[in-house]
């Protein structure tokens, strides 16, 4: 057991903490303190001394160094070795058995995307850090808070015992390598986005992930799957966003949330995406909002029953009446309207996911886990280069045509591959009229495009995430009606596929660039 007589507490977050040091000096600990943290229980009418009194040199660069001095460390780092203890007395120091400290808000800080360098950098605690890992690694003897919501178990020992429990010091050490660990994480993480590592360093040669449990949720994929969500320092909330209404949020739910949000923002004009399992299955661009839902839902009709939907405008009172009366389970908008808000609120059970269309502070790059580690990428996000893009066949695409390729070329990145989408212009938006999606062969996909299309196939465009090996598919959407081809290219049967669009009259445009989505 580890007698607490001394204690030393340095806090930003001082929630709680002016009542916990009341009771720890009801129990006979004296109280070390620095700075604010001093002022405060001083102002409180506690016993306090302050650092500079311990080690007899003051606070100095404006606060920037306050603990780091031999007479704190040597305290808190010292054993019960009699060397160590006839060592600290010949010194004038007493041990220091109970650390309390938390550290500077560097997460929340830089969770503001227009954050200075310099404020973020003022932010980067130095003092609490060494403060935190002394205390750990002398666990032993030394306990160490770094969460005000152990403040109750720490006094309920030193009300019983006076002293903490082994098990107790060791699992408050974890914690605070772990707070810790997760400190330096973020900070690394920001300075990469900062631009400050070379362009070797773009994915690390070691890489650590620290995140904090934000919910356990009722369950994964399936009911018998437990699953939570976690959640990097500086994120509020599911998706760096907030639930405005709703029943909690799903696995699933988070996953097509993202899946919607993730594809409307894809696109320059307002833009309503309908999801269903991670695919959208119906996605509209036109000038507002309220114009887009119309053919996006139309798109689909029966697959959009209990989907999820995903806008890149503030959704407003308009598009929430146009709903009608179709079950949706989740909605995800940069905003909400005032008028939207009392419209849907008809809706208890509809959740509502409001999230900034500012980057979400965290990992900047995309990740499946394998066994034994992260297949990791660079998102595929961003326009193509339509410099690259080449006309391959004989005829080239009308204007019309020309403004459909290139809605069905930025919406067939969001379907997950074998990928085929078949677009149109419908009333005064640009939409998708038939989907393939996640089929093995990409002549199967664009069969199951055509066939959700119908007769809407007729005049609209079809876009392919990767060239198509063969003229099968090419084939088969002429068949139905297509008049436009998009597509990678790059296949070793590209004149026999642009030779079936001369042969059929379509339009066929290369763009070099394939867009996969597993």
């Amino acid at each position: 057991m580890a007698r607490v007589r001394k204690a030393l507490l340095s806090v930003y977050d001082k929630t709680g903490l002016v009542e916990f040091a009341r009771r720890l000096v009801e129990h006979g600990v004296e109280l070390i303190a620095s700075g604010g943290t001093a002022r405060l229980l001083s102002q409180a009418g506690l016993p306090v001394t302050e650092v500079a009194q311990v080690t007899g040199f003051p606070e100095v660069l404006g606060g920037r160094v306050k603990t780091l001095h031999p007479a704190i460390h040597a305290a808190i780092l010292s054993t019960d070795a009699p060397s160590h203890r006839e060592e600290l007395a010949s010194l004038g120091i007493t041990p220091i058995d109970l650390v309390v400290c938390n550290l500077y808000p560097f997460s929340q800080v830089i969770a503001d995307p227009q954050v200075s360098l310099e404020e973020a950098v003022e932010n980067i605690d130095i003092g609490g850090v060494t403060l935190l890992r002394a205390a750990a690694k002398n666990f032993a003897r030394v306990t160490v808070v770094t969460d005000p919501a152990d403040y109750e178990t720490v006094l309920d020992e030193v009300r019983e015992r006076g002293e903490v429990s082994e098990a107790t010091r060791r699992r408050l050490a974890y914690k605070a390598f772990a707070h810790t660990a997760a400190y330096d994480e973020a900070i690394r993480l920001f300075f990469w986005q900062r631009g400050f590592a070379q362009e070797g360093d773009r994915f690390p040669t070691h890489l650590t992930l620290h995140l904090r449990r934000y919910e356990a949720l009722r369950y994964g994929e399936n009911p018998h799957q437990p699953a939570a969500l976690y959640h990097f320092a500086g994120v509020p909330g599911p998706l760096g966003g907030r639930l405005l209404q709703g029943k909690a949020l799903s696995y699933n739910n988070i996953l097509d949330l993202h899946a919607a949000w993730r594809a409307a923002q894809g696109f320059p004009k307002p833009t309503v995406v309908i999801v269903k399992h991670t695919n959208p299955c119906g996605l509209a661009s036109a000038d507002s909002l309220a114009a887009a839902y119309g053919p996006a839902l139309a798109g689909d009709p029966v697959s959009a029953f209990g989907g999820i939907i995903g806008v890149n405008r503030p959704f407003d009172g308009e598009t929430a009446r146009r709903l009608g009366d179709l079950f949706v389970e989740c909605i995800a908008a940069p905003a909400f309207t005032s008028d939207a808000l009392e419209i849907l609120s008809g809706r208890p059970n509809l959740r509502l996911l409001e999230i900034p269309t500012d980057s979400v502070p965290g990992f900047p790059w995309e990740a499946h886990t394998v066994p034994g580690g992260l297949l990791v990428q660079e998102p595929d996000i961003g326009e193509d280069d339509e410099a690259e893009w080449q006309v391959v066949s004989r005829r080239a695409p009308s204007p019309e045509e020309w403004e459909t390729l290139r809605f069905a070329w930025q919406a067939v990145r969001y379907v997950k591959s074998n990928a085929i989408v078949l677009a149109r212009r419908v009333d005064e938006a640009q939409a998708l009229v038939g989907v393939g999606a996640g089929q093995m062969s990409r002549v199967d996909a664009v069969r199951v495009a055509t066939l959700k299309a119908g007769a809407r196939a007729v005049g609209a465009v079809m876009a392919s995430d990767a060239f198509f090996p063969f003229p099968d598919g090419v084939e088969e959407g002429a068949q139905a009606g297509v008049t436009a081809v998009i597509q990678p290219g790059g296949s070793v049967r590209d004149a026999d596929v642009i030779a079936a669009a001369d042969r059929l009259g379509l339009a066929m445009v290369f763009t070099g660039r394939r867009h996969f989505r597993h």
